[in-house]
């Protein structure tokens, strides 16, 4: 049984630094107990106290693995129902599914899709995520075969599907060291696929009928000593998956009902043979709550809006994105390109840096750390405000790399530049444009001179 807030607060240091974001360690404590918050947060626990803390400071949700290296990635580890309670911390994973009654041309479609799709957006790379790798004619060969073909295309993690063990063996062979996600342990098989989990060291999904087995076998699995569980509540009714999810994150999260405090994995790519309606259900449980969503296949019009929804429903709502505060070179800029300077709000950083790439004119825009603020919400704030700018200016560099001596500042904030020129006299100070689009006309008619 969890410790009390108060067992809890009994343990800190009664400091009261409010670091960890909280008036009061006592208010820590109580987050804490309730599980909407990290023991990471505090900075002056000892590690004594960490330790005899673990079990409350345990996420509901465990957080779970899959794969090695840079393309291994994390899914569980939640603390809240909704977003704006605090956040979500692992982005969902999307995949696709190939299978080893496909012929070669399919198979190698869907993994060039898988591969091509990676786009950029502020900042953040976004791509598929894993290669379920399905098991549709029980020929342990033939599965072997397609997870060496699989393995020796793609880094991806793999999601190895079999219900027969002996199949499942011959894919765990093939995947050699990758740690692949073993799907699935069932009524069936659950001591022979928990025991091969156990031996490898790997996670393992759970896939039942309805949630009253779902939470048979994942204590039997437990039980046994298994920690890295990944569930399948296996309706495949869209209606009822959606419920199934939604019952077992409130039961973690709400009841600490321990058998469903693991990550959820669903097949959208099994409920419907609708490509449009496959997807529209991926977004759905992208939402709510998959931590791992497979679809049949990996085209950009499905993907593309499915990343994004990923990439806003796990950007912290309380933490702007935000990028590096300094100078970025813009083209090939030289000692006569214009100096032109924004905030480090990725969003603005990326419309201001595409606006100039599209002039075609070099140049140096130089980001001001505003805590990832927008222009005008930075300056309302009294972030980007002339004395902020006057010393990014004088400690970034930038003096040394130009012949020139004027400042390009957005038309938005046009009501500091007098103020600015007296924290730069050196410098004139050039009132932009009011709209990012209007940046390229603006730059081919600007002179340094």
């Amino acid at each position: 049984m969890g410790l009390s807030g108060l067992d809890i607060f009994k343990k800190l240091p009664k400091t009261n630094c409010k670091e960890c974001g909280f008036p009061t360690c006592l208010a820590f404590a109580m987050k804490l107990a309730a599980g909407q918050t990290s023991l990471d947060e505090c900075p002056y626990v000892t590690d004594e106290v960490r330790a005899e803390l673990a079990e409350a400071a345990a996420p509901p949700i465990r957080g779970v693995t899959v794969g090695v290296g840079d393309e291994a990635f994390k899914v569980g580890e939640e603390l809240v129902l909704f977003r704006h309670e605090k956040t979500f911390f692992n982005p969902a994973v999307l995949g696709v599914l190939v299978s080893d009654d496909m012929d070669d041309a399919k198979v190698d479609e869907l993994l060039k899709q898988a591969k091509e799709c990676e786009h950029e957006r502020v900042g953040v790379m976004l791509k598929v995520g894993t290669i379920a790798v399905k098991s549709a004619s029980g020929d342990a060969g033939k599965f072997k075969a397609l997870v060496e073909k699989v393995k020796g295309a793609t880094a991806k993690p793999l999601v190895l599907m079999a219900e027969d063990v002996e199949v499942m063996k011959a894919g765990v062979e093939a995947a050699g060291d990758s740690r692949p996600l073993l799907y699935a342990a069932t009524e069936a098989n659950v001591d022979a696929m928990g025991g091969l989990a156990k031996e490898k060291d790997l996670p393992l999904a759970v896939k039942a009928a309805d949630l009253d087995k779902l939470a048979e076998l994942s204590e039997k699995l437990t039980g046994m000593g298994l920690k890295d569980l990944v569930l399948d509540p296996a309706p495949r009714k869209p209606g009822e998956t959606f419920k199934d999810l939604v019952a077992m994150r409130r039961a973690a999260l709400n009841e600490k009902f321990a058998p469903f405090g693991f990550p959820a994995i669903t097949f959208p790519c099994e409920e419907t043979d609708d490509e449009l309606y496959e997807t529209a259900l991926a977004a759905m449980y992208v939402c709510k709550y998959g931590g791992i969503v497979v679809l049949s296949h990996a085209e950009q019009w499905r993907m593309y809006p499915l990343l994004v929804l990923v990439l806003n429903v796990y950007t912290d709502p309380q933490r702007p994105m935000a990028v590096d505060s300094k100078f970025y070179e813009i083209g090939a800029p030289d000692e006569n390109s214009p100096v032109l300077v924004t905030t480090n709000f990725s969003l603005t950083y990326f419309i201001v840096s595409g606006e100039i790439e599209g002039s075609k004119i070099p140049a140096w825009l130089g980001v001001v750390d505003v805590d990832g603020q927008s222009v005008l919400t930075a300056w309302a704030a009294g972030k980007f405000v002339p004395e902020t700018i006057a010393k990014f200016i004088n400690t970034s560099g930038i003096i040394d790399k130009i012949k020139h001596r004027k400042l390009i500042i957005p038309g938005y904030v046009a009501q500091i530049s007098g103020e600015l020129e007296e924290e730069l006299p050196d410098w004139e100070i050039v009132i932009g444009t009011r709209e990012a689009a209007d940046i390229p006309a603006f730059l081919r008619q600007f002179s340094t001179v």
